[in-house]
């Protein structure tokens, strides 16, 4: 099967030791594409730096919902300016977490907000985290709203993207009606290992509504691992459970869906260079 992994942060400290046997793993797993988000400037930076040092990796920049209130004005400039720069093809990860809230809501508010424009500046679609605590659609609810309220599914987001996708939910957690909505707007959904754990069990059905050409996977390492894989660190090579559990669901041969992932991932994520 063709392989992607639209979310793997290589740059983590997990990977220090050993990043060109995870890399050289990945590709002979049958990974085409990995995209590195950033979750802080070091991190984005780290990714800008990995996908130079191997230019079949993609880079995205941005602040992660965690580390949103550390970011003040001068520190945000720096991410307008790396946006544009020809190894980025998304904005992010951003997004909000109002489960574990180690930035106040506002601060996550504020911040989604500035990446969502960015995004619209460039072209480049926002990679999207979205949490609430177990029970809850606080979170999911409100970034509908953002959305909406920013110009996703309507002439803005058109002007910007055409019939791409302006933005993805990332590690995809939520009601299937979450699902639908985002799908209205035009957003592209990943899923990663996350959709095993207990209390995720909404996300199958999410997997086989998708279009397919808004349909991604991935593996969030160095975390979420799926069943099968390794408990200690996950890796990109790995988001093969996930791709073949998600084939299954749908009922397409593994071929026809792994071709499917690599065009959705190049639609999705274009970039001006030659992979």
């Amino acid at each position: 099967m063709r392989l992607i992994d639209s979310h793997g942060h290589l740059q983590a400290e997990a990977f220090a030791a050993d990043l060109d046997l995870v890399v050289a793993a990945a590709r002979d797993a049958g990974l085409e594409r990995i995209l590195v988000p950033g979750w802080d400037r070091a991190s984005s930076e780290a990714a800008l730096r990995l996908a130079s040092e191997r230019p079949w990796l993609d880079a995205a920049v941005g602040i992660h919902p965690h580390v949103a209130a550390a970011v003040d004005d001068a520190g945000w400039a720096w991410f307008g300016s790396a946006a544009r720069d020809e190894r980025v093809v998304a904005i992010g990860e951003t997004g909000l977490d109002f489960d574990r809230l180690h930035s106040p809501a506002e601060a996550q508010l504020a911040n989604l907000r500035r990446h969502l424009r960015l995004g619209l500046e460039t072209g480049r679609p926002a990679i999207l985290h979205c949490r609430s605590a177990p029970g809850r659609r606080d979170a999911q609810d409100a970034l509908i709203d953002e959305l909406r309220r920013a110009g996703h599914g309507g002439p803005v987001a058109a002007a910007a993207f055409g019939d791409r996708p302006p933005a993805v939910l990332h590690s995809f957690s939520g009601p299937a009606d979450y699902a639908a909505a985002a799908l209205d707007l035009g957003l592209a959904i990943s899923i990663s290992g996350l959709a095993f754990r207990r209390g995720e069990e909404a996300t199958a059905e999410v997997a086989r509504r998708v279009p397919a050409g808004r349909l991604l996977v991935e593996t969030d390492s160095p975390y979420l691992s799926p069943p099968g894989g390794p408990r200690r660190r996950n890796a990109p090579e790995w988001v093969r459970l996930t791709a073949r559990w998600v084939a299954g669901l749908r009922a397409e041969p593994d071929g026809a869906f792994g071709a499917a992932l690599v065009a959705a991932y190049d639609r999705t994520f274009p970039r001006p260079r030659p992979r």
